[in-house]
């Protein structure tokens, strides 16, 4: 079986940033995966749960009312590793394009006062909510992508070099 694209990616060089993961051409149509990574995998510790529900919450309702992108926006969601969230949009641009978007996200949940979508109606576990350390998360991201914005490795994927024999079969480490 064929290794996942997402899983080529050097785990153990990946810093947080935001990257591509994959460009898909679905009808005639160009979509983009971004890879927004907020923590070292293996590294740092994940994050919370409760703030990463809350954090999901917050971040798709923004990019789905911001005017200049909500058209753009497909899908916003967590990592299984809960190192990061994927976000899918139409098109495709460099990592670079998205940072505006993504640094606006990432600070408007410092102005929540609530996760929005957090009641039983709404969300299938709406108990599991932590916005105080949502807004922890979301604020040291912010501030790192900030400090980082001209750094290129924020924006690029560090890939996983895999021996290779001469008959051409690839060995993988896990």
């Amino acid at each position: 079986m064929e290794l996942i694209q997402s899983f080529s990616v050097d785990h153990t060089r990946i810093i947080p940033g935001i990257f591509t993961s994959r460009v898909d051409t679905v009808g005639s149509d160009t979509v983009t995966t971004y890879d927004i990574r907020l923590k070292k995998p293996n590294v740092e510790p994940a994050i919370d749960v409760a703030a990463m529900h809350s954090l999901e919450h917050i971040i798709a309702t923004f990019l789905r009312n911001d005017p200049a992108w909500k058209d753009e926006v497909i899908y916003w969601g967590p990592m299984g590793c809960l190192t990061g969230f994927y976000l899918i949009l139409k098109g495709s641009r460099a990592p670079r394009e998205i940072y505006g978007l993504m640094l606006a996200a990432f600070r408007s949940v410092s102005e929540a006062r609530e996760v929005p979508g957090a009641a039983p109606v709404n969300c299938g576990n709406y108990l599991m909510h932590n916005l105080a350390m949502a807004k922890w998360y979301a604020a040291e991201f912010a501030d790192y992508l900030e400090a980082n914005a001209e750094k290129p490795e924020i924006f690029e994927y560090p890939k996983t070099e895999r021996l290779v024999t001469d008959d051409g079969q690839q060995f993988y480490d896990s």
